[in-house]
């Protein structure tokens, strides 16, 4: 098996091509082994999915503990690199960033995303000297472990309300930048959406750039043709399960019928995926 210094190593060329990463966001290790058999390169988890699978909201209201024992579970459970959600790094100090990427290449991950979220309505965004310190800080904790831990350093400009869109380009090219010079090997900006603005903002970047696909995101060969390092999809495969659960729901309760179950994978192929 190849060791977490490999998977952390072929994990970053991977940003580098051929092609763009498509990464699908696993919740559990059941996805996990799902989008494994599927064939993709790497799995992201997604910090929102994990947290509502254990009952829990999004935005760090599940325990640092929680969410790396899920994490722990699912690179246990997987043979390809695994990159992790961690969201603000579970703390508000560079040294809560440290000590969760240190708890998170313990668990078998090889790759994080850190954001600069803040969770306050008054101040949504972390002040950017803070969110630089933090992606140092992980930085050194992964290295003193010796695992080259590729660091996918978010802003949610765009998931700010409102807002200007030459102030926000400029904010969130002012914070990536700041994020690529800390040492983030990749950066991300969700929310984002429009083909010409993700080109431009790939030029100006000058490093691998996440784009996060939803309904109305270019399509894949458009990214690519763009110049995007790398597609994900956050919690949209969880949610979508979610509203697939629903659809059965009120067929059920409706019709009486199960056409929702169509399309299921078979019992005995799931036990041969985890059980493999």
């Amino acid at each position: 098996m190849d060791s977490q210094t490999d998977k952390a190593m072929r994990f970053r060329q991977l940003h580098r091509g051929p092609g763009v990463l498509i990464l699908t966001n696993a919740w559990d290790v059941a996805s996990a082994r799902i989008f494994e058999e599927a064939g993709l390169p790497a799995i992201a988890t997604t910090s929102a999915g994990i947290a509502y699978s254990l009952g829990y909201p999004d935005g760090q209201r599940i325990s640092r503990e929680e969410m790396i024992a899920r994490i722990g579970r699912i690179a246990r459970a997987v043979k390809v690199p695994v990159t992790a959600d961690i969201e603000a790094g579970y703390g508000s100090t560079p040294e809560d960033a440290a000590r969760t990427t240190r708890e998170l290449v313990q668990a078998g991950a090889i790759g994080m995303n850190l954001e600069d979220a803040s969770g306050d309505p008054e101040r949504p965004l972390v002040e950017l000297p803070l969110a630089v310190e933090k992606i140092k800080a992980s930085r050194v904790a992964a290295a003193h472990l010796r695992v080259p831990m590729v660091v996918n350093a978010r802003t949610d400009v765009y998931l700010l309300p409102g807002g200007d869109p030459q102030a926000q380009y400029a904010e969130a090219l002012r914070r990536l930048i700041a994020y690529r010079d800390a040492g983030a090997d990749c950066v991300f900006a969700p929310g984002l959406k429009d083909a010409e603005t993700i080109g431009r903002l790939v030029k100006d970047v000058r490093c691998p750039l996440n784009v996060l696909a939803a309904p109305g995101t270019p399509a894949i060969p458009e990214l690519e043709r763009l110049g995007v390092a790398r597609v994900s999809l956050g919690s949209g495969p969880m949610r979508a399960t979610l509203g697939l659960l629903r659809r059965m729901a009120e067929e059920l309760k409706t019709a009486g019928t199960y056409s929702a179950l169509e399309g299921a994978v078979p019992y005995a192929e799931v036990n041969k995926i985890l059980g493999a």
